[in-house]
């Protein structure tokens, strides 16, 4: 009986002799010191807050009545569908499909302006009823947290629209698109944190 051989693994386009669907995580190594230092420093910003609220409960709890759930509810489904969609794209170029995967990084963008528009329309409210970081503290927090989320859906949204040009340039295939999963490792951070941060500050009482 013939014995059949091995399957064999393809390691021409990377340096070290690992493809990029043998990594893990996946992505660049760079990417997840910088999103575990992100995450840290989002941990002590929502301990604190967490702290804070429990020596001013009926401040904290007055003023999150001001606040539109309606308005974080449409962002939270927004920020969810835009990592849907980054999860296509990641899926498309394993494919070696990168006009897909350029297709579903504009949807998760599309997904993320959404976000941008609802938030900015939250702020534009406040700003207009006068609130500002020294009203008290429960604005201080929730500007300083929500704004400081708001400018890495930003940063998140650029480095989704670099990888989607180069996706549709050719850049990346099914050998090699580490590109991709670092772009989409770093987005699925910024929706991850919104998850904790829409019931800390919108639902939480």
């Amino acid at each position: 009986m013939d014995q059949q051989n091995p399957p064999t693994v393809d390691n021409s386009n990377d340096p070290a002799g690992i493809t990029t669907a043998q990594r893990y995580p996946p992505g660049d190594l760079a990417i997840w010191i910088f999103i575990l230092a992100e995450l840290s420093v989002f941990a002590v910003f929502f301990a604190a807050y967490a702290f804070t609220r429990m020596n001013h409960v009926e401040l904290f709890n007055q003023y999150q009545a001001t606040l539109d759930r309606r308005a974080a509810l449409i962002n939270t489904l927004a920020l969810i569908t835009s990592s849907y969609f980054v999860v296509r794209a990641v899926a498309a170029i394993r494919d070696d499909d990168a006009r897909a995967c350029s297709g579903w990084l504009l949807a998760a963008l599309g997904m993320g302006t959404v976000f941008l528009v609802v938030k900015g329309g939250e702020y534009a409210h406040h700003f207009g009823e006068g609130v500002t970081l020294s009203s008290n503290t429960f604005y201080m927090f929730y500007l300083s947290l929500t704004f400081f989320h708001f400018m890495h859906v930003i940063m998140g949204m650029v480095i989704l629209a670099a990888v989607a040009l180069k996706a549709r340039a050719g850049a990346y295939s099914a050998a090699q698109h580490t590109g991709v999963e670092t772009g989409a490792s770093y987005w699925h951070m910024v929706d991850l944190v919104w998850l904790i941060l829409f019931p800390l500050v919108y639902v939480m009482k």
